[in-house]
């Protein structure tokens, strides 16, 4: 297990990158580092753990190997669990052990610290939007993911429905098609039906792009 590979998996603004230990047939073990540091987190650690299972430690955006978000694009966690999302469905896991390493306590005040106990913990919030898909939870140096009970359903919902969303657009995305003006102005009236063909057309004037296929 000391030899590894490196990885990288594609993302709207350039890749998350990984390092693997073990056999690729192994079962599969996804390791996510603390605030700040990186993959190399578990070097010492995964040569020490059992040998048939197939390790896979990733680079959280901006961090390690990772690419970068774009400039002025700020770093949210729950973006951090949409990035172990996005990993998991690149390596086309179903069902997979999670072991997560700190990731939060950084703030001094109370309500800082609560805060932070409650949404800086990548590993469990995972967990909790996806328990289908973990069959063991490890946490190094870390806290569960608590919520006031009359928060739970709501919290769960709508941020599972966010993070679904946006992986299902960016798994549709095309090269977007050409449409004369007419089509164009028809789509937007049908898409916004409280719209006159003369505010669609002003719309159109600065919302839309010509191209040489129109």
């Amino acid at each position: 297990l000391g030899m590894f590979s490196e990885l990288k998996f594609p993302v709207p603004w350039g890749h998350v990158a990984a390092k693997a230990w073990g056999p690729s047939d192994g079962h599969p073990v996804l390791c996510l580092h603390g605030w700040l540091d990186n993959a190399n987190t578990f070097d010492k650690l995964i040569p020490l753990l059992p040998r048939d299972c197939y390790y896979v430690a990733m680079d959280f955006s901006g961090h390690g190997l990772s690419s970068h978000r774009p400039a002025g694009s700020p770093y949210h966690f729950l973006d951090y669990v949409t990035d172990v999302r996005r990993v998991a469905a690149a390596l086309q896991w179903r069902r997979f052990t999670l072991m997560g390493h700190s990731m939060g306590k950084m703030k001094t005040s109370l309500n800082a610290q609560l805060f932070s106990f409650s949404y800086c913990f990548i590993s469990p919030q995972f967990c909790f939007l996806y328990p289908e898909m973990v069959d063991k939870l490890i946490l190094l140096e870390n806290l569960g993911f608590l919520l006031a009970p009359e928060d739970t359903e709501a919290w769960l919902k709508s941020k599972r429905m966010v993070i679904d969303r946006l992986l299902s657009l960016e798994a549709k995305q095309q090269t977007p098609k050409a449409h004369s003006p007419k089509a164009a102005l028809q789509r937007l009236l049908e898409a916004n039906r409280h719209l006159t063909a003369e505010g669609g057309a002003i719309l159109l004037q600065r919302g839309a792009t010509e191209t040489p296929a129109g």
